[in-house]
């Protein structure tokens, strides 16, 4: 049963279900007033043309905007500074924008006086779950309505319903796959990779090379950092949007950033995934390597444990936890001496690091470390150590040889 709303902000994205939504909610379900918003994430799309196509179909009122500023870095760079990986594999390019889209769809909300937010998920993928929870926790006061969740159209159905409103059919042959592209990243799925044994095919991939069209010759690239944020590359201070758009292309004419994997969705199912996230893999990477060079020990364990957790949280929808908050206040906290260069080799598919370098921070001392003239550790210390360190187990192996 649809809640009732009078005025509604649609999130939109030009397709089939979120136009069919717009006449959805005005014929059936009663709302007065669809008004959406499509967000530039730097996908490449005409938006445009999609904000026309909203007032086609009904839309009261159509808004674009450009969010790649905010998306690179308020999103983005958190979860490079967190070296974000789901499940260890996905860096989460998909998901880090749905809080963003739930933010700005909020705002419009409140300036527009509407009493409703909306969206064209349906009920087996993890966005409904993002976009509803991030409402939920950003303007509880607001209804949600989810049609696309509850028509329960086939897609020729929900087509033919959109035609008796002017809605176009798709004019080409539908592509077997769903795609979502940002400037981090894109997502692929269905069609012919619903079946765990099939090999992605190259008409899949967009920013990635495949090895065979990657360079014979090996490229090296240095990432600079500071503060855990990645500034420069090849000694060139870069914008944070442009920093992404040269380690997409970099890592991606390299074939370096796809991923295959089988994935826990938050609806508890599995499912199989591609994905293209050559400069955010390359930019994590290069940052996980520098936190080797300049954090203590005990403090990359207790990180790495808590960025597990982070990259389960962005992923399941809880952006705006307090759990996933408390956790930003340790990794900023972590990051004030991540400062220096990593060098890494990028070849058919792989990106290797070679070198580091941190003048500020570095707890990597050649003096201690050395074998040879200049060694500067104190040999005759390990044995008191080691006394120290093996007493436990010695006393614990004693009992039991006892009790034998």
């Amino acid at each position: 049963m649809a809640l009732k709303a009078k005025k509604v902000v649609l999130a939109y994205s030009g397709g089939v279900d979120t136009s069919v939504c717009i006449p959805f909610l005005k014929e059936e379900w009663g709302v007065k007033e669809v008004i959406t918003y499509a967000a530039d994430l730097g996908q490449g799309d005409e938006l445009e043309s999609i904000r026309l196509k909203a007032l086609d179909a009904g839309a009261s009122s159509s808004f674009v905007g450009n969010l790649i500023e905010p998306f690179i870095k308020e999103f983005a760079f958190p979860a490079i500074r967190t070296n974000a990986l789901y499940e260890g594999r996905y860096p989460l390019s998909t998901a880090l924008a749905r809080p963003l889209i739930a933010r700005q769809l909020v705002q419009i909300a409140r300036e527009c006086g509407a009493d409703a937010l909306a969206h064209g998920c349906t009920g087996k993928g993890n966005d409904q779950v993002r976009f509803d929870v991030a409402f939920g926790a950003l303007a509880p006061e607001l209804k949600v309505l989810t049609p696309a969740r509850e028509w329960g159209m086939s897609r020729e159905e929900t087509i033919a319903y959109g035609e008796r409103f002017g809605i176009p059919a798709p004019v080409s042959k539908k592509s077997p796959y769903s795609i979502d592209l940002n400037l981090l990243g894109r997502s692929i799925e269905a069609g012919p990779l619903e079946n765990p044994m099939t090999a992605p095919q190259e008409e899949v991939f967009a920013m990635t090379s495949s090895i065979e069209e990657a360079p014979n010759d090996p490229q090296e690239v240095e990432i600079a950092f500071e503060a855990g944020n990645p500034v420069a590359i090849d000694g060139i201070q870069l914008d944070p949007i442009s920093l992404i758009k040269k380690a997409n292309f970099l890592a991606g004419k390299h074939g370096f950033g796809r991923i295959d994997m089988i994935e826990n969705r938050v609806v508890g199912i599995k499912s199989r995934e591609i994905y293209e996230t050559p400069g955010l893999l390359l930019l994590i990477k290069a940052h996980q390597e520098l936190e080797s060079l300049t954090l203590p020990a005990d403090l990359l364990r207790s990180k790495v444990q808590l960025e597990r957790e982070w990259a389960d949280l962005v992923y399941q929808g809880l952006w705006f936890s307090p759990l996933k908050d408390a956790i930003d206040g340790f990794v900023n906290v972590t990051q004030e001496h991540v400062n220096g260069l990593i060098k890494l080799r990028l070849y058919k598919g792989n990106a290797t690091v070679i070198g580091r370098n941190s003048k500020s921070s570095s707890l990597y001392f050649s003096n201690m470390s050395t074998y040879g003239a200049n060694d500067q550790f104190d040999h005759k210390s390990a044995e008191g150590f080691i006394y120290i360190w093996g007493l436990p187990i010695r006393l614990w192996s004693s009992i039991r040889r006892k009790g034998i």
